[in-house]
């Protein structure tokens, strides 16, 4: 027991980055509004807490140049976040996706940025026309090279980011319904889902790329199976608010994790996917706004907004907390996983863009070189 209070009080981060500098112009939506859908403002009570604060700090200056700074300092304890954020912006609903070239994507309004995590250098890849904007979703293909923008006019555009290229564009839908789309050949539309009865707000694939789990602002998950798109395979109704939440477990194929979002709700889910089966849940006391899996330990990451807007970190499947990881002041929307599972980046709208060492070292990292078959003294213990 000490030494989980020890650890857990080891990690409390209370380090924070204010991106107050700058001031980025918010767009009015005639949209059906919800918290979880990017364009939505008229639910925003971080904004408005800090309109009605601080008010507008005068006129934006030219993004582009505050990104070539790359103010990125290194801090060494493991509890805090590894790095300031480079990005010294004022921004409300961003969005994070970390891919396996090991580059960051940012939205931010209508404009996507990338961070090379290796390098540390910035770059814009593309900023999104006023009718077809804002951006509402980014998402890096397996690749590690090409990453998809999903738009408010319901586009979502294909970008090579080793060229700064748009590839494709492919037409989606504001409705209900999901529209698989393989983006290899000229007819994309594979596969349409129905199901949900209000926005879906979360998409995941499984590890396989087999099943699909979607959240909706009705307060059901549903699990979608590609060889069977005429029905989902489970339709899920325990949640008592909009689910956007949802991770699937890199160790154990048919164990998925949702969350509510909503204060009402609170609660962490784990499902057999194979069954439709509801085998634990944690009522964590806040609302549930993302998930994550550890890629090299048995742990579960997950963001919270009201009252404590903390990280918190579980041992799975005792659901033991192992720590909690404070500095953001308002919700934190958005985590996105480094390729290696070790880093995670958190945003919120506290104008914070956070990074954490959070998980364990990979596996390659833990496995010490082999040694020599004819090394002298082999068997003698050395003094570092």
């Amino acid at each position: 027991m000490d030494a989980g209070m020890n650890t857990s009080s080891h990690l409390k981060a209370q380090a924070r980055c204010p991106l107050r500098q700058h001031f980025l112009p918010r767009k009015n939506s005639k949209e059906n509004l919800d918290r979880f859908i990017p364009n939505r403002s008229a639910m925003d009570f971080d904004y408005a807490h800090l309109a009605l604060t601080q008010g507008r700090n005068g006129k934006d200056e030219q993004l582009a140049e505050v990104m070539n700074q790359n103010r990125i300092q290194e801090q060494t304890s493991s509890s805090s976040p590894t790095h300031r954020s480079p990005y010294p912006v004022r921004f409300v609903k961003p969005l994070l996706d970390w891919g396996r070239a090991n580059v960051l994507a940012i939205a931010i309004g209508h404009t996507v940025y990338l961070w090379d995590a290796s390098s540390g250098s910035t770059s814009e890849l593309v900023t999104i026309d006023e009718e077809k904007g804002p951006v509402t979703s980014i998402n890096w293909a397996p690749d590690g090279r090409h990453l998809a923008v999903g738009l408010n006019n319901s586009e979502v555009q294909l970008w090579d980011s080793d060229s700064n290229r748009q590839r494709r564009t492919l037409k989606g839908c504001h409705q209900s319904r999901i529209v698989n789309n393989d983006v290899r050949i000229r007819s994309h539309v594979v596969e349409t889902y129905w199901g949900h009865t209000q926005e879906v707000c979360g998409l995941k694939w499984s590890g396989s790329g087999q099943k699909l789990a979607s959240g909706g602002n009705d307060n059901v998950v549903h699990i979608w199976d590609r060889s069977v798109a005429s029905s989902s395979l489970h339709r899920l109704e325990e949640h008592t608010s909009a689910v956007k939440a949802l991770s699937w477990c890199p160790f154990q194929a048919n164990l998925l994790a949702t969350g509510g979002g909503g204060e009402e709700d609170r609660t962490i889910k784990f499902w057999n996917t194979h069954t439709g089966a509801c085998l634990n849940l944690v009522d964590n006391g806040s609302q549930v706004c993302s998930l994550l899996w550890s890629k090299n330990e048995r742990e579960l990451l997950s963001s919270h907004g009201l009252t404590q807007n903390q990280l918190t970190l579980w041992r799975y499947p005792s659901m033991v907390t192992m720590a909690e990881l404070t500095g953001h002041t308002s919700r934190v929307r958005h985590m996105a996983q480094s390729p290696d599972g070790c880093t995670v980046a958190s945003a919120a709208g506290d104008e914070t863009l956070m990074f954490w060492n959070v998980f364990g070292e990979p596996e390659t990292a833990k496995k010490p070189a082999p040694k020599s078959a004819h090394e002298p003294f082999s068997q003698v213990n050395l003094i570092r």
